[in-house]
């Protein structure tokens, strides 16, 4: 009998997760709660019906099924202690404690920390009250950013234009609520300059492994203009990412980082995903994710030249630095689709057409799908991801967004530019 493995969540970054530990050798079935139509079909895995954020109720499901290993997707249960939970119940997890997924539960924390230990990032002020925030957004010379605090599916993240508009954020995020609980404090930030970077790093709490750098892109409209959103797609190799590049994040970086959460007895097991600015005076921390990014999982794990489930059993273990992470020399581009409405309002769930007509020399990653008498349909904001590997980034480009294009289901919405800048100088 082989390993068996659960994957907390739903979504397009837990079924990447769930096919790639199923291909190694060692992963007899991967267990998925609650998954969704794409792991549902996808061969050695199961779907089990209970929510991410059941903390009680995975505890539960990891030792009916006698998981050899949880590995945990989303931020809000890694943020609410479900690691801490299993580990209390003798199950073993990927994924940090609670104390050290405080990087990404409050922006303030990290932001805090980042200054503390002298890790480079923007300038940035907290509050609670929307009077003080005022008075302080009067004294900026520059339109600062305005970010809600707490968790936010990655959408409390405003980048204001005009002052105007940063009035008005924090007046939505302090008084409105736009993002509930995870507005009761703001941080109003200093504006970097410079393109972005998402790079993801193994941590078994010493030893870090980086993962080929991704490009996000965050904004919803061709062009990156328009509302932020949970990413619409992304590409590696990114031009920007060379390895002189990689290797100063990781001394000035990831390896601070990892030496101070030991130093305050929290040490960081898990991906440690940092976000960085390009910016003139050097690469700067945006934010701490405490685990994979969502596109970015479905474009770097397709690039694993290796076995997923030793890696993640190496960082439980603290024996990162034994094993050998090889990547293939490939580029990769996954192209999100979304439901009419997002990142704002949620839409009806719809048929959706065209999946067995994407090829199987594509991948095609759901997230917000469910079975619907049999039928495959729309289940949320961000609906699926289609990504394709090829030689160059063109190729990679080019087929991913043939794939979305043999997709359809009504109001469906992409970015047909992800990728594509960067790819033609490729050509």
């Amino acid at each position: 009998m082989g390993e068996r493995v659960l994957v907390v969540g739903g979504g397009g970054r837990e079924h990447a997760l769930a096919w790639a530990l199923r291909r190694s050798p060692r992963v007899e079935e991967v267990v998925v709660a609650p998954g969704n139509a794409g792991t549902a079909a996808e061969p050695g895995c199961r779907n089990v019906d209970v929510a991410a954020d059941d903390l009680d109720g995975i505890v539960a499901l990891a030792g009916r099924e006698q998981v050899s290993l949880v590995v945990v997707g989303p931020e809000d249960p890694l943020v609410g202690g479900l690691v801490d939970r299993l580990d209390a119940a003798g199950v073993r997890a990927f994924g940090p404690s609670a104390a050290a997924a405080r990087l990404e539960g409050s922006k303030s924390h990290c932001k805090d920390f980042l200054l503390r230990h002298g890790i480079p990032t923007a300038a940035a002020t907290t509050f609670r009250d929307l009077d003080a925030a005022l008075a302080h957004l009067d004294t900026l010379d520059a339109v600062p950013v305005v970010k809600a605090s707490g968790l936010a599916a990655g959408k409390g993240v405003i980048v204001a234009d005009t002052m105007a508009e940063a009035s008005a954020a924090l007046h939505d995020i302090l008084i409105e609520r736009r993002f509930g609980a995870a507005g009761e404090e703001v941080l109003i930030e200093e504006r970097l300059d410079g393109p972005e970077l998402s790079i993801l790093a193994f941590c078994d709490g010493v030893d870090f492994r980086v993962m080929p750098a991704a490009q996000d892109h965050k904004r919803l409209l061709v062009g990156d203009h328009g509302p932020n959103t949970g990413g619409m797609g992304a590409f590696h190799p990114s031009p920007v990412a060379d390895e002189a590049l990689i290797e100063r994040i990781g001394e000035e970086v990831l390896d601070p980082t990892l030496q101070a959460m030991r130093d305050e007895h929290r040490p960081y097991r898990g991906v440690l995903y940092a976000g960085m600015m390009l910016t003139a005076a050097g690469p700067k921390v945006i934010e701490f994710n405490c685990r994979f990014g969502d596109p970015e999982t479905q474009v770097v794990l397709p690039l694993l030249d290796g076995d997923l489930f030793d890696i993640l059993d190496a960082c439980v273990d603290e024996t990162l630095a034994e094993i050998d992470i090889r990547w293939a020399p490939k580029a990769a581009a996954t192209v999100v689709m979304a439901s009419a409405g997002y990142p704002g309002s949620a839409a009806a769930a719809v048929p959706i057409t065209g999946l067995d007509a994407v090829g199987d020399d594509r991948l095609v990653f759901h997230a917000g799908t469910a079975l619907v008498e049999g039928r495959v349909h729309t289940a949320g904001g961000r609906v699926l991801a289609v990504t394709a590997v090829r030689d160059t980034l063109a190729a990679a480009a080019d087929a991913a967004h043939d794939g979305v294009a043999k997709i359809s289901f009504a109001g469906a919405r992409h970015r047909p530019d992800i990728a594509r800048a960067t790819a033609e100088v490729d050509r």
